[in-house]
């Protein structure tokens, strides 16, 4: 029994696999605890190790890699198709192996720690921000409803709040203030953390070559370049340029049927926090690069000119920012604002 290509589907306590040979016959069905199965796998000749990128891939990934094996990652949404009848464990992971089986099927690339860890770093900073904002809501909906209204923004309503709390305020019950004091306090605990996680990330910048090459990029800052890096790498799992821009979403949704090309807004594929961060970069950059006499600025006055929406002017911005980004990893080249822009 020689196994060609092992297909795992991964659980949380038991993982199930189903190896194939050469020829694509099924020799091995089994269902095992996860370090039963890297005994197991570890017992193999080298393999074709694949499995979906889902929790804990990669980290089974860079063990199956260090004993030998090639492993494939891949989107869910590639394996289902590949999937038979009714759906379960077994089935799953013999749609894994013969999705992992196509000459055409696209992988994903196996991260490092370091990359992981960087993702994490991002993932918990996006709570946090998610948990200030919801903070901030509701305070503003508590001082609503008793007739106190501030101006937008988080600073305007950071300092009127101090001020609120400093003065004798008799529009609020003593209970509210007390209240209102300690969701300031919690307030100001998240900014704390979200403080730190901002100076980690401007240490890694400055740290990792990559990221100091994609923050010479307009529009591309801290955040954007650590993520990147954490999400692609050195970009060699993408070919072109555009492929970039395409896993992210950044181009039209594409419904071609019968010879007559149909295309509508943005895919919104991939990577939905680095396709916001990226889109949140080229609207901050826009403004000052729409005037600069640069290869750039002249692409992206003329869109204006035009008449283009300023919203599809930024994605078409942020798209070419990922082209950009590509470059920058790829050839390891810092940005050059003289080079020609293509449209």
């Amino acid at each position: 029994m020689t196994i060609r290509i092992l297909g795992i589907d991964l659980g949380k306590n038991s993982c199930s696999l189903v190896g194939v040979d050469i020829s694509g016959a099924v020799v091995a069905r089994r269902t095992m605890r996860r370090q039963t199965l890297i005994d197991y796998v570890a017992k193999l000749p080298g393999c074709v190790v694949a499995m979906e990128a889902c929790c804990g891939a990669h980290h089974l990934g860079r063990q199956f890699a260090a004993q030998g094996h090639e492993v494939r990652l891949m989107s869910p949404e590639y394996v289902r198709p590949y999937i038979k009848a009714q759906k379960n464990d077994d089935r799953d992971a013999e749609g894994i192996a013969e999705a992992a089986s196509r000459p055409t099927m696209r992988f994903v690339e196996l991260k490092s720690q370091e990359q992981l860890d960087i993702q994490t770093l991002h993932r918990v900073r996006s709570r946090l921000v998610a948990e200030r904002t919801n903070l901030i809501n509701q305070l503003r909906a508590i001082l609503l409803e008793r007739g106190l209204i501030f101006a937008v923004g988080r600073r305007k309503l950071e300092l009127a709040l101090d001020g609120l709390l400093a003065e004798d305020n008799k529009t609020l019950s003593p209970r509210m203030l007390h209240l209102v004091g300690e969701l300031r306090a919690e307030w100001r605990e998240l900014d704390t953390k979200i403080g730190d996680l901002n100076t980690e990330f401007v240490q890694l910048a400055r740290d990792d070559a990559a990221m100091r090459r994609l923050t010479s990029i307009p529009g591309i800052g801290v955040l954007n370049a650590t993520a990147l890096v954490a999400a692609v790498g050195d970009a060699s799992s993408f070919a072109k340029a555009r492929d970039l821009g395409a896993w992210l979403g950044l181009v039209p949704r594409q419904y071609t049927t019968g010879g007559k090309p149909r295309l509508f807004g943005i895919s919104k594929r991939g990577n939905t926090y680095l396709r916001t961060l990226l889109i949140h970069g080229a609207r901050a950059a826009l403004p000052s690069l729409s005037t600069t006499d640069t290869p750039l600025g002249r692409w992206l006055k003329a869109m204006i000119e035009r008449g283009v929406h300023r919203n599809a002017v930024v994605v078409a911005l942020a798209n070419k920012l990922a082209r950009i980004a590509w470059a920058a990893l790829r050839k390891e080249t810092r940005f050059d604002s003289s080079y020609p822009a293509a449209a």
